[in-house]
């Protein structure tokens, strides 16, 4: 008789997840760390933890592990380690500069944003009533906060 599937959860830190219909007699190596279904090109870069514990008994089978269906297998992906190059031979190109993403500008244009209002604030008190200039006082602090909360990193 065939033997029975389980189905694992690999969660990432990015917080997505993957399937994996894996076997109870197979062990940790084979199971999402060779496939290349779920780990293309990474296989030697992978780290599972389970239950927070890191699985380094590659000659473990998931059943002694005790992993019921749709048991939370974490994943990290470790950066792939640089080979030593000999002498007088290239190295590997640095990596592209990553793109500014929408999440790095957001701050910078809040802030901008910020100070657009209080120079209106400033030129036309007229429109502006006592409520909103305490909003405005209130949302700056908060800005302020975000920022040296980020930048503090």
């Amino acid at each position: 008789p065939a033997e029975p599937t389980l189905v694992l959860r690999l969660k990432f830190l990015n917080d997505t997840e993957r399937l994996a219909r894996v076997r109870p007699g197979d062990t940790v190596t084979p199971v999402p760390v060779s496939s290349r279904t779920y780990f293309p090109g990474q296989e030697q870069q992978v780290r599972l933890i389970y239950q927070g514990q890191l699985l380094r008994d590659d000659a473990q089978s998931l059943a002694g592990l005790h992993l019921g269906h749709l048991s939370v297998l974490h994943c990290h992906l470790s950066p792939p380690s640089a080979a030593p190059t000999a002498p007088g031979t290239p190295g590997p190109r640095s990596p592209a500069p990553a793109a500014l993403g929408v999440g790095s500008l957001a701050l910078p244009l809040f802030v901008l944003l910020l100070a657009l209002l209080w120079y209106l604030q400033l030129q036309h008190r007229h429109v502006f009533t006592a409520t909103a200039t305490t909003c405005l006082a209130g949302l700056t602090l908060l800005v302020t906060f975000v920022a040296f909360a980020m930048y503090r990193r």
